[in-house]
């Protein structure tokens, strides 16, 4: 499992600027769409990544059916998914160079994990973003 101390959480989400997040939920009630809006509260661009979704507007943001159909550079993968679907998307971040796969909480998946940062990337799993912020009083507005 990644090793992820406070210094490099830190630097991860002091240095991400555009963050796509897998699993998108329209629905206000759900993780997905409450930390989508608290990253867009603290400065990122958060791009919405859902196929069931797509081409709709969330949170001002076109949804995207995948990584690769994502027209800009992306800083961060924010995966929303059961486990069991989180292979194909890491392998999208490794062929797109997504510097940063990030996979939340009860989302654990050693060989992706293993498979990404074989490739370069920096891996964090189990953890959520808007809880590291507000834990590592993180302010970042750009």
């Amino acid at each position: 499992m990644p090793s992820n101390s406070p210094e490099e959480i830190r630097s991860i989400l002091e240095n991400v600027h555009t963050i796509a997040l897998v699993g998108a939920s329209e629905k206000t009630n759900r993780p997905s769409h409450e930390v989508m809006e608290f990253l867009q509260g603290q400065g990122y661009r958060v791009i919405p990544v859902n196929p069931r979704l797509v081409g709709q507007t969330l949170l001002g943001e076109t949804v995207f059916p995948d990584l690769k159909s994502v027209p800009q550079t992306v800083d961060m993968a924010d995966l929303f998914l059961a486990p069991e679907r989180t292979d194909a998307v890491i392998d999208q971040a490794i062929e797109l160079k997504i510097p940063v796969v990030w996979m939340q909480i009860g989302v654990i998946n050693q060989p992706g994990a293993a498979r990404a940062e074989d490739a370069g990337l920096t891996v964090v799993m189990d953890r959520c973003p808007k809880q590291d912020i507000s834990r590592l009083g993180i302010t970042k507005k750009h």
